[in-house]
C-alpha cells in the first residue's frame, strides 16, 4: 500500500476559456470525500456512406466526440467528514450549484472548469449536476446528499489548431503537464528521444527542466532529428 498524503478531488472554476484567471480569480470545490468511481467516455463518429442496395462500404471519418467524465461524491452536514458539523447542506449544495452552473454576466456564460485528482487532469463544462438528498433533519432540512457531476470536455482554440492540424508530419505539440510527467518523459514520447528537453526547457523559457506543475502547458516545437541537442 502506497503511503502519503490523502490528496482531495478538485474542482477549479475559471471565467477565461484559456484558463489564464489568476489565482485569485479562481474558485475551487473541494470534495468531503473521493468517489468511489469515475467514467470518461470517448466517442468518434463515422459515415458508412453506404447507398441503398449496395454491399457495405469501409467507413469515413466524421468527427471526434468531446470526451465526457462524471462521477458522483457526497455532500455531509454531520461534520465527521469536514469537522464542520451544520444543520443542513442547503448553503453547501447553493453553492456548489452556483459554481458549476450559474450564469456569469461578465462572461455571458457559465465558467470552464478543470478537475484534479492525482494524476487526471479534465478541462471542460459542466452539462449536468444531479443530486439525490438522503437524510433529513425532522423539520425537512437535508442533512446528505449524493451528487452527480457531468462535464463534456473542451480545449483551447490554439491547442485545438495545433492538433487539427495536417499538412506537416512534423507538428506543433502542446501537452498539459499531469501529476509524474518530467520533460525527458514527455520528449521521448514526442520526439522519439529524450535527449531534447534542453530545447524545449528553452524555448519554454524555464530556468530547469524540473519546473513542471500538474496543469501547466508546454509547448513542444517541431524540430528536425538532425537538429544538434546542444
Amino acid at each position: 500500500m502506497a503511503l502519503g498524503k490523502i490528496e482531495k478531488l478538485k474542482i477549479i472554476a475559471f471565467k477565461n476559456a484559456d484558463y489564464s484567471d489568476s489565482p485569485s480569480e479562481q474558485q475551487t470545490f473541494t470534495a468531503m470525500l473521493n468517489p468511489e468511481t469515475y467514467d470518461l467516455d470517448y466517442k468518434i463518429e463515422y459515415q458508412d456512406g453506404q447507398g441503398q442496395g449496395t454491399s457495405s462500404s469501409q467507413q469515413r471519418f466524421t468527427v471526434s466526440k468531446p470526451n465526457e467524465m462524471s462521477f458522483e461524491f457526497l455532500i455531509d452536514s454531520y461534520g465527521i467528514l469536514d469537522d464542520n458539523p451544520r444543520e443542513s447542506i442547503e448553503d453547501d449544495i447553493t453553492e456548489l450549484r452556483d459554481l458549476l452552473l450559474k450564469y456569469e454576466g461578465d462572461i455571458h456564460e457559465p465558467k470552464h472548469f478543470q478537475v484534479l485528482w492525482g494524476s487526471l487532469l479534465f478541462k471542460g463544462r459542466c452539462t449536468g449536476l444531479n443530486i439525490n438528498f438522503k437524510l433529513f433533519n425532522p423539520d425537512g432540512k437535508p442533512t446528505r446528499a449524493i451528487c452527480k457531476v457531468t462535464f463534456t470536455g473542451s480545449i483551447e482554440d490554439n491547442l485545438r489548431t495545433a492538433e487539427e492540424r495536417r499538412e506537416s508530419p512534423d507538428m506543433t505539440h502542446y501537452r498539459l503537464i499531469k501529476s509524474g510527467d518530467t520533460l525527458p518523459m514527455l520528449c521521448f514520447k514526442i520526439y522519439g528521444s529524450s535527449s531534447y528537453y534542453l530545447q524545449v526547457a528553452k524555448v519554454n523559457k524555464l530556468s530547469s527542466f524540473r519546473e513542471l506543475s500538474p496543469g501547466d502547458q508546454i509547448f513542444f516545437p517541431p524540430i528536425e532529428k538532425n537538429t544538434p541537442v546542444a
